[in-house]
């Protein structure tokens, strides 16, 4: 198996079939094959016998930008409505104890936003939220995603980046 900068995973035309009858193969809609002739078979297959079941699809490599990947990815990741609909930029404000994090937080919320991650603050809200009440364990904070004070209030990491004076721009680089 392999997966393209896109995140597209590519099987060879064995572990394609050993997924789909061992049943781990459920979304087709983001697997594709290398070998046309098998994509045929398997689609023509299908056509005949079983036209419930989705047609898989050729490799080519996508045309778009990765921005447009990581927006369609987003568009498929679970989440439930209400994080859908929820206004993070509003709660994460809210959070802020003092003026100083308030202006912090406009400023990352601001990059964030230009970097088209909104959906992924809400994403980690709902995930976080979601070990809270299951009682899971999540690590203090690791690498650069410490620099940043929104995802502290999130409760994604521990490390209050404006007490350590570490600068946004680590994270987002």
């Amino acid at each position: 198996m392999d997966i393209d900068k896109y995140g597209n995973v590519i099987l060879d035309s064995k572990e394609a079939f050993e997924s789909l009858y061992s049943g781990r193969l459920q979304d087709f809609e983001n697997i594709f094959l290398q070998n046309t002739s098998d994509v045929v078979q398997f689609n023509s297959s299908v056509s005949t016998n079983a036209d419930h079941i989705p047609k898989i699809h050729q490799y080519t490599e996508p045309n778009y930008t990765m921005e447009f990947a990581d927006s369609l990815r987003q568009d498929i990741w679970y989440m439930p409505e209400n994080y859908k609909i929820f206004d993070i930029k509003n709660w994460v404000l809210e959070q802020a104890p003092d003026i100083v994090a308030q202006i912090r937080v406009k400023e990352e919320l601001d990059l964030f936003a230009q970097h088209n991650m909104i959906t992924l603050l809400k994403y980690l809200k709902y995930l976080v939220d979601t070990m809270r009440e299951n009682k899971i364990v999540w690590g203090v904070g690791r690498g650069s995603s410490v620099a940043s004070y929104v995802l502290y209030l999130i409760g994604v990491h521990k490390i209050n980046s404006i007490k350590y004076e570490l600068d946004i721009k680590e994270f987002l680089k």
